[in-house]
């Protein structure tokens, strides 16, 4: 439970991040520089905290593996904040959350085994709930970017394989080492990828500051680090489902911090989204409530 309970925590963590982004878009930052200010300080956090309180040793081999997994992380923000430039951001989301379907997939695939009847189940409530939390039905007929929608779909895979490579790459080394490590593969990757002008040019000195490190702290620090500890224990299929709590705390955030109007169905896709992620946990809690006590 102590696993399930941070990855969860780590997927509301991510949650909370639209909420920041939007406030440092309203102060003119642009999205390569909400990016890169993320990745960067929340790379310095881990690398800080693991020279607090960490001095084990990694091999390279180990090093390049996680590092790799870093690029999913970028490449997931890249993805996601470029397709909400040209589609609607609860279009955007809703194909984000496509990952928890994936998620699953990729898990079936490589274990060779069929997913769960809870896990499909679980994935069906969570579908519905993300149609309603992300205001799909309310949108009405629009016409959809390709590449927009493209971008919304690749966010979702790159996103299904961080949690996926999580579970498995390099799972013998200590949680706050791995986190490090994936964090600096995410930090480089945006450096080649973007533009790291806002280190040189003044931006980050101007207030860029202050949203990259709450970006830091919870879209790199708090998510890597739990995700690193938790989903090496419970897997990365129910690690995907417990994933989609990151929509919930964005629409709570965005209602409560930002002030937009949530609707009646909106809340309604909360509600949902919640009982998918809780549905495989209450059906272990039933099955083990009923067996015999020998």
């Amino acid at each position: 439970m102590l696993y399930i309970i941070l990855v969860f925590l780590g997927a509301c963590s991510y949650g909370i991040l639209s909420t920041f982004v939007k406030l440092a878009y309203a102060k003119g930052f642009i999205a390569s520089e909400v990016i890169g200010s993320q990745l960067f300080l929340g790379c310095l956090m881990l690398w800080f905290a693991v020279l607090c309180f960490s001095r084990i040793k990694v091999n390279g081999k180990a090093i390049v593996k996680l590092m790799l997994v870093g690029l999913t992380v970028c490449m997931t923000s890249i993805f996601y904040y470029i397709s909400l430039q040209t589609i609607p951001a609860s279009i955007a989301i809703v194909l984000l959350f496509q990952f928890t379907w994936i998620g699953v997939v990729l898990e079936a695939v490589v274990e060779r085994a069929f997913p769960s009847r809870e896990k499909l189940v679980s994935i069906g409530i969570l579908t519905a709930g993300t149609l309603l939390a992300g205001a799909v039905f309310e949108h009405g007929e629009a016409n959809l970017d390709i590449k927009g929608v493209v971008l919304g779909l690749l966010s979702a895979l790159t996103f299904a394989l961080f949690i996926f490579f999580s579970g498995r790459v390099s799972i013998q080394i200590p949680s706050l080492n791995r986190s490090a490590f994936i964090a600096t593969g995410s930090f480089l990757s945006a450096f080649l990828i973007l533009r790291p002008s806002f280190l040189v040019d003044g931006t980050f000195q101007e207030g860029l500051w202050k949203y990259g490190l709450l970006l830091g702290l919870f879209g790199l620090f708090i998510p890597t680090l739990f995700f690193a500890i938790g989903v090496p224990k419970i897997g990365s299929g129910l690690g995907t489902i417990l994933g989609a709590a990151e929509l919930p705390m964005a629409v709570f955030m965005s209602s409560v911090v930002l002030g937009e109007t949530v609707t009646l169905l909106q809340w309604m896709g909360v509600v949902l989204i919640l009982l998918g992620i809780a549905f495989p946990q209450w059906k272990l809690y039933y099955q083990k409530k009923r067996m015999p006590v020998l």
